[in-house]
């Protein structure tokens, strides 16, 4: 009897065992297929960015086909695009900067002082995030075009800075919600004006959050569409307007150096997300737990 009991265990522990590796393993294998899922269209478009013209369209579709980097060379070479690209990046930084010192001041101001109607300003700028943006396209095309700022950079990064701003100053103020009152105490104590106490002493200990509010900027900027199709002209577009104005059209469809300017023009952005992924998520996330 005590060598088959022993024996019943045995099997208990390695079925038990076999249970928790499975149970383990399976969020991987889930994740897994997930990521392979989402992972195919990157795929298809970078194959048929190195593929001619003449076999992009070929039926069924097969790997075995004239690769060529002629489109890529395209990319890297033609002005136009590459006018697209620094439009894009002028406007891009621009409204990070404008969205980092107006969220880092806001939020310090929302976060340590109290003032009347804070309470209301703070559900407003909430309200503001609620609103989709192409509802307000008509309004702000309306009144940039009655101060005469219809197809200016300005129009653009005021366009932009606006919506990125509610989500930037609520991330900013939970994170100095985050920082103790006694160490703007011991600023003051020192003999620290306000901006003094801003700059010196709460810009080093809100450095993660200050990078994710600019890397949100940018990719918001980066990638819009709609804003920059409207507000300017052709020579003032961004690059997502100007891969559709280049590549598309009644007549022409392109779509090997379409792909290819997307892969070209995606990388940085890839890059610095990736390089910054843990300063964007812990930076979100800031003020959230206390």
């Amino acid at each position: 009897m005590t060598t088959t009991r022993i024996i019943l265990l045995r099997d208990r522990k390695e079925r038990a065992a076999r249970k928790s590796g499975i149970g383990k393993g399976a969020p991987y294998t889930t994740l897994a297929i997930v990521a392979c899922f989402a992972l195919i269209p990157v795929v298809w478009m970078i194959v048929t960015a190195a593929t001619s013209e003449s076999d992009i369209f070929q039926f069924p579709p097969s790997l075995a086909r004239e690769y060529t980097f002629e489109n890529f060379w395209f990319v890297l070479t033609d002005p136009t695009l590459l006018g697209f690209v620094a439009n894009g990046l002028l406007v891009s930084l621009v409204t990070c900067i404008c969205s980092l010192m107006v969220g880092f001041c806001a939020g310090y101001a929302f976060s340590k002082f109290r003032f009347r109607g804070r309470t209301t300003m703070m559900f407003l700028i909430l309200t503001a995030q609620m609103v989709p943006q192409v509802l307000l396209l008509v309004t702000l095309y309306t009144a940039f075009d009655r101060v005469g700022m219809i197809d200016t950079y300005l129009a653009l990064i005021i366009s932009y800075t606006t919506f990125t701003l509610p989500l930037s100053v609520m991330m900013m103020k939970n994170s100095f919600d985050a920082l103790p009152d006694a160490l703007l105490e011991a600023a003051r104590l020192d003999g620290a004006g306000e901006f003094r106490t801003m700059f010196s002493v709460l810009m080093p200990a809100v450095r993660t959050p200050m990078i994710a509010v600019c890397l949100f900027s940018f990719i918001r900027a980066w990638n819009d569409l709609p804003f920059a199709l409207t507000l300017v002209d052709t020579s003032r577009q961004t690059l997502p307007a100007g891969l559709s104005l280049m590549f598309t059209g009644e007549f022409q469809n392109a779509y090997g150096e379409m792909m290819a300017a997307s892969i070209m023009t995606s990388l940085p952005v890839v890059v610095i997300f990736f390089a910054l992924q843990k300063h964007f998520v812990s930076g979100a996330l800031t003020g959230a737990v206390k």
